[in-house]
C-alpha cells in the first residue's frame, strides 16, 4: 500500500482529538491511526508559588542560579521553554491555576482549567486548518477530526451551580490536597474494624485516605458556607475534572462520569457500577440535595462539541472564532471517550489483556495491572480500580468493564529533581541515566527515596529517605545509580504484590488464569510477563535497562512508541465510542489498534519495510540470579531500617527506645488504615521543627559568611 495513501479514508485523513488535563498542565493533541501526534498544544500551569520558584510537586527553578532567561522545569523535572506549541502560565498569567494557600492544601481554579483546554483546542485546530490549505494545494488528502476524548487527573473535586453552570466557589480540591485529614481520621475512629473491611470491599480503595473525593466533598460542605447553601437549596452539582469538562464542552451539557473516574470518588459500588446509598450515607451526603453525574462507560456518545458562551469574554477573539466555527461544523464532533489519566495510560500502552501491566514514571510512579472482568480485592496493599469499559466491542471478554489493580510509588522523577537541585549532581534531569551507568553497580549503596513516606506495598507514612552503605569509595555515580535503583525496586515490590494477588485470589477463578495464558506474544503465560512503560524516566535507555535488570528475565520492559500514552488512551476510547463498527474508520477494535500503533498497519506475518519497522524498544534483564538476589536483600534490609523513622525520633521514643517501628506494616491498608501515606503523619510537628532548626542553621551560617 502507498505509504501516503494508507492513512486516507474516504478522501480525508481521519484524526481523533484528545483533551488531557493533568495536575500541572493541560494539552490538546490530534492523533492519526498510527498513534502519531499530528498537532499538539500544551499549557504548563502557573502556581501561587511560581514567584518563589516552586511548582506543584517540587522546585521549579534553574539548577544553579536564578536568571531572567533561565529555564523553567516541568513537574517531571524536565527543562522547558516556551514555544509555538508550549505556553507557560508563569510567563503571562497572573491568576494562578494552582494554589497552595497552606501546607498540605492544593487548589485548582476550574475556570482556568476550562479556559486552558479551550485555548489548547483552538491553537491545535488552527494549526491543522492552516496545514490543510497547503495539503489541498499539494494534492494531498486533508485532515479531518472525527471525535474527541477526554483524559484527566482523577479525584480532584469541583462543585458548581445547577442554575448558572458556574463554580460555587472559585477553587476545586486537587487529588493530593490533605485538608480533609481530620475528617477521615475521625471516621476511622468511629467505625469498627469489621465495618471498615466490608465498606472497603465495595469501593476497592483505602477507606481512610485523603486522596479520594468523598471526604473532599464532605470538607467543602462543612467549611464553605456557599457550598452548604447550594446543597441545602438543591442547586449543588458535584463532579471530578472529567465531569466539569464534558459538562461545559457538550451542546447538551452532558452531566456524566465514566467508571474509571467515578470509582475514585468513594461513592461508587464496584459491583453495581452505580452510587451506593450506604456509602453516601456514611459520608453524610443526601443524594436528594446534590446533583451527582450519571456513571457511564468509557466509550459512548456524550454530546457534540460546543464552546461554552460563558468563556467568550475571557478568551482571545481569534481562539473564540476557531472554537465557534468548530461548534457549528457539520458533521458535528462527538465527545465520546472518557478515561481517568492512569486508566488512559493503560489503554494507551495497549495493555488490553488480563495480566498486562503498565508503569508511568512521572513525579511519582503509577502502576496498573489489568485483571480483566475479574474484580480482585488486594491482600497486599494495592487498590482495586477500573481499567476501562468499551461496551460496543464484540465478545463478553472485550465489552465488559475491565478491572485493574493499582499501586503507586511516591517518588520517581522527584528523586532525580532532588539529585539535580539539592545535591547538584547533574545539571539536567536527562543526565541521571548516563551518570548512573558510569559504574557497573551502586557499590553497595542503597537509596530508599522515602521523602514523604512509602506507598504500596509498605504503607508507612513515617518512613523517611535514607542512603545506606556509603564508604570512601562512594562517588556521585554510585549515589545516582542507587537513587534510580530505589525507584525501580519500589516498582518491583508493587508488581510482586500484584502478581501475588493475581496468582492467589485470581487463581480461584480458572477462567481468569486461562484468559491470562491465552495472551499473544506481547503478554505471556505468567501473572506478568511484560511491563509497558511511559513517562519521563522511561525515556532513558539506561534507567529502563536498570529496571529490567532488577525485574529479572521473566519480565520484559517495553517502552511505548508514543510519549503521550495517556492522551492516546482517550483517543482510543473515543474511537471505540462509535456503536456501529462501520463508523470506526481509525481502528475497528483493540486488535486493530495494536496492528496500526505497534506495527504501522502491517498484518502479522507480512513483510515490514525498513521504514515501517515497529518503533518499539524492549529491554531484557542482563543481570545474574545471584546478583539480583544480593541486591534485593540489600534493598529489603534498607527499607526495614527506614520504616517508622518519625516515630523513632519523637521525644518519647528517644527516652524509651523501642524496636516496634521496625515491624513491617500490615499487608493491606484496610487492615491498617492509619498507615495511609495520604494522611499526614502524627509526627508532622516534629518534622516541621527539625526543618526549622535546619533553616536556622543555614541562616546563621550565611550571616557569619557575610
Amino acid at each position: 500500500m502507498d505509504p501516503i495513501n494508507r492513512l486516507t479514508v474516504d478522501g480525508v485523513v481521519p484524526l481523533i482529538a484528545t483533551v488531557d488535563v493533568g495536575t500541572t498542565s493541560s494539552r490538546a493533541i490530534l492523533f492519526n491511526r498510527l498513534g502519531q501526534e499530528v498537532a499538539k498544544h500544551q499549557i504548563e500551569y502557573s502556581t501561587s508559588a511560581s514567584k518563589e520558584k516552586y511548582a506543584a510537586s517540587g522546585k521549579r527553578r534553574p539548577s544553579l542560579r536564578v536568571t531572567p532567561d533561565g529555564p523553567i522545569f516541568s513537574a517531571e523535572g524536565i527543562a522547558i521553554k516556551e514555544t509555538q506549541y508550549l505556553e507557560i502560565e508563569d510567563l503571562k498569567q497572573p491568576d494562578s491555576t494552582l494554589r497552595f494557600p497552606r501546607p498540605g492544601w492544593v487548589e485548582c481554579r476550574p475556570m482556568n482549567i476550562l479556559e486552558n483546554v479551550e485555548e489548547c483546542l483552538a491553537r491545535t485546530f488552527s494549526f491543522v486548518w492552516s496545514v490543510n490549505k497547503q495539503r489541498v494545494r499539494d494534492g494531498l488528502a486533508p485532515y479531518r477530526v472525527r471525535a474527541m476524548g477526554v483524559a484527566n487527573m482523577r479525584e480532584t473535586t469541583i462543585v458548581w451551580s445547577h442554575k448558572t453552570g458556574l463554580p460555587v466557589i472559585d477553587y476545586g480540591l486537587v487529588w493530593n490536597d490533605t485538608r480533609n485529614a481530620e475528617i477521615v481520621a475521625e471516621k476511622k475512629r468511629m467505625t469498627p474494624a469489621h465495618e471498615q473491611e466490608r465498606l472497603q470491599a465495595k469501593i476497592g480503595l483505602p477507606l481512610y485516605s485523603t486522596y479520594f473525593s468523598c471526604s473532599k466533598l464532605r470538607w467543602l460542605l462543612d467549611n464553605e458556607p456557599a457550598v452548604a447553601k447550594a446543597y441545602e437549596n438543591g442547586d449543588l452539582m458535584f463532579g471530578t475534572v472529567d465531569t466539569w469538562l464534558i459538562y461545559n464542552l457538550t451542546h447538551n451539557h452532558a452531566f456524566i462520569s465514566d467508571v474509571t473516574n467515578a470509582s475514585r470518588t468513594g461513592f461508587m459500588n464496584l459491583d453495581t457500577l452505580d452510587y451506593d446509598d450506604e456509602l453516601l450515607e456514611y459520608w453524610g451526603i443526601d443524594r436528594t440535595k446534590v446533583h451527582l453525574p450519571k456513571i457511564t462507560s468509557s466509550a459512548q456518545y456524550f454530546g457534540d462539541f460546543k464552546v461554552p458562551e460563558v468563556t467568550k469574554s475571557w478568551m482571545e477573539p481569534g481562539d473564540w472564532e476557531v472554537l465557534e466555527k468548530l461548534s457549528k461544523r457539520k458533521p458535528s464532533i462527538p465527545v465520546q471517550g472518557c478515561l481517568g489519566d492512569q486508566s488512559a495510560s493503560l489503554v494507551g500502552q495497549l495493555a488490553f489483556k488480563p495480566g498486562a501491566a503498565k508503569c508511568t514514571y512521572g513525579t511519582g510512579c503509577f502502576l496498573l495491572f489489568n485483571t480483566g472482568s475479574r474484580k480482585l480485592i488486594s491482600k497486599h496493599g494495592a487498590l482495586t480500580t477500573f481499567g476501562y469499559w468499551f461496551p460496543y466491542l464484540d465478545g463478553a471478554d472485550k465489552n465488559s468493564p475491565h478491572f485493574a489493580l493499582e499501586g503507586s510509588v511516591a517518588v520517581a522523577g522527584a528523586v532525580v529533581q532532588w539529585l539535580r537541585d539539592n545535591l547538584r549532581l547533574i545539571p539536567k534531569a536527562e543526565d541521571v541515566g548516563p551518570l548512573a551507568c558510569r559504574v557497573p553497580d551502586s557499590g553497595g549503596v542503597v537509596f530508599v527515596p522515602a521523602f514523604s513516606g512509602l506507598f504500596a506495598p509498605y504503607w508507612d507514612p513515617e518512613a523517611r529517605a535514607t542512603i545506606m552503605g556509603m564508604s570512601q569509595h562512594t562517588t556521585a555515580s554510585h549515589i545516582a545509580r542507587a537513587a534510580v535503583e530505589g525507584v525501580c525496586f519500589q516498582a518491583r515490590a508493587i508488581l510482586t504484590a500484584m502478581s501475588s494477588d493475581a496468582l492467589g485470589e485470581g487463581a480461584k477463578d480458572r477462567d481468569f488464569l486461562e484468559e491470562m495464558e491465552n495472551d499473544d506474544e506481547l503478554e505471556g503465560k505468567f501473572a506478568l510477563k511484560t511491563l509497558a512503560v511511559d513517562g519521563g524516566m522511561s525515556k532513558s535507555d539506561e534507567v529502563m535497562q536498570i529496571q529490567a535488570d532488577i525485574l529479572g528475565p521473566c519480565i520484559k520492559v517495553r517502552r511505548s512508541p508514543t510519549s503521550e500514552c495517556t492522551a492516546l488512551g482517550a483517543a482510543i476510547a473515543a474511537e471505540m465510542g462509535f456503536k456501529d463498527p462501520k463508523d470506526r474508520v481509525m481502528w475497528k477494535d483493540l486488535k486493530d489498534v495494536k496492528k496500526w500503533v505497534f506495527y504501522n498497519g502491517i498484518d502479522k506475518g507480512d513483510f515490514i519495510p525498513p521504514a515501517l519497522q515497529p518503533n518499539l524498544k524492549v529491554f531484557e534483564s542482563q543481570s545474574a540470579d545471584d546478583e539480583r538476589r544480593h541486591k534485593r536483600l540489600l534493598w529489603d534490609t534498607a527499607v526495614e531500617r527506614s520504616l517508622g523513622w518519625m516515630s523513632a525520633i519523637t521525644p518519647a521514643a528517644l527516652a524509651e527506645p523501642s524496636k516496634d517501628h521496625l515491624k513491617v506494616p500490615a499487608e493491606s491498608p484496610a487492615a491498617q488504615p492509619d498507615s495511609s501515606p495520604f494522611i499526614p503523619s502524627k509526627q508532622k510537628d516534629v518534622e516541621r521543627e527539625l526543618h526549622r532548626m535546619e533553616l536556622r542553621k543555614q541562616r546563621k551560617a550565611l550571616a557569619s559568611e557575610a
